[in-house]
């Protein structure tokens, strides 16, 4: 009914996604952005004060005639609180009238979907035989991390390390073997096959001499201009594939300041994951080549991944009806 759209809490957005379902739209929709099938600009990021910032997030699917919106919060200092540190909300519309079709909580979407996107690059970039993984960094996207990953490798060994180290004792005994806390980074990462990167650092946390080759590391904090994550030493010496590159050339410190201090140039980047995804780029030179999937997060993860939990919600009678 015009006026009605659905009301969908994260209760009802974790009852409708899973991770396999989810694993599968985000190579689809990463495919159809690479190929030109999506419409949708770089993010506006309005800064609320240092490393806090509002960002807004359009984008429209035109095979699936989806359309919608993403605001998110990211406030660091939340670390710690009853407050999650990203918080957001995903408008669903039809493109073809404008009509509101559905408003939801899009905190867990944006966690999960995060996720989803590394278990892509993992499936197209890592070593086939890799067993060893290593996740710097113990919040929320660490925990959808070690979910996700876990469906595209069968690894038998998992270190997890945090700046905090309670925190990442917490973790590894919440999840079980294999996982295990490491002392230090270098103990996380040294000879790790795949290297996930999942902190609120603004300096990197890696160093380039720790990692082996043929390790394909993952890069998913560090989203403004002036923030690294990863070794600008590692960036330089990695087949290095984005989601987005005119996003990366706009909004990622990890690929901004190795360009400014001259260590590579913007055709550093082979591609996107979903060129790579679809085949029209390779996603590793050979076996010992280090790989590095920057990631930044792209609207239309964010809308398709809405669509498919306002379609189940519409299916199965999950959310509320709101008169506007």
């Amino acid at each position: 009914m015009f006026g009605m759209p659905l009301w969908l809490s994260e209760s009802d957005v974790r009852s409708a996604l899973s991770m396999q379902e989810l694993i599968a739209a985000m190579e689809s929709a990463l495919i159809a952005f690479s190929s030109g099938r999506v419409v949708q600009p770089v993010r506006t990021v309005m800064e609320l004060r240092p490393r806090s910032f509002f960002g807004l997030m359009p984008a429209y699917d035109q095979d699936q005639a989806l359309f919608g919106a993403k605001l998110v919060t990211v406030i660091p200092e939340n670390h710690g609180t009853a407050f999650p540190s990203h918080q957001a909300i995903i408008s669903l519309s039809d493109p073809n009238t404008g009509e509101l079709l559905a408003l939801m909580d899009g905190r867990y979407i944006t966690e999960s979907r995060t996720a989803a996107v590394s278990a892509v690059s993992v499936r197209h970039m890592a070593r086939a035989d890799s067993c060893v993984l290593a996740i710097v960094g113990s919040g929320v996207q660490a925990r959808s991390h070690l979910e996700a990953l876990r469906l595209t490798r069968a690894f038998t060994e998992i270190r997890v390390w945090s700046p905090t180290g309670p925190h990442a004792a917490k973790f590894a005994a919440e999840a079980g073997a294999p996982v295990r806390a490491t002392a230090s980074p270098e103990e996380a990462v040294t000879g790790a096959d795949v290297v996930v990167l999942v902190t609120a650092s603004v300096t990197p946390v890696i160093a380039d001499a720790w990692i082996s080759p043929g390790t394909h590391v993952i890069g998913v904090g560090a989203c403004r201009p002036d923030q690294q994550e990863i070794d600008p030493a590692l960036v330089a010496r990695g087949w290095l594939v984005v989601d987005s590159r005119d996003a990366a050339l706009k909004e990622s410190g990890d690929i901004l300041i190795p360009i400014r201090e001259d260590r590579i140039a913007a055709a550093h980047i082979r591609g996107e994951l979903g060129e790579v995804a679809s085949g029209k780029c390779r996603g590793r030179a050979d076996s010992r080549a280090i790989t590095i999937f920057k990631s930044l997060g792209l609207a239309i993860e964010d809308i398709v991944s809405a669509g498919l939990v306002y379609r189940s919600g519409v299916e199965s009678g999950r959310g509320t009806q709101i008169h506007l």
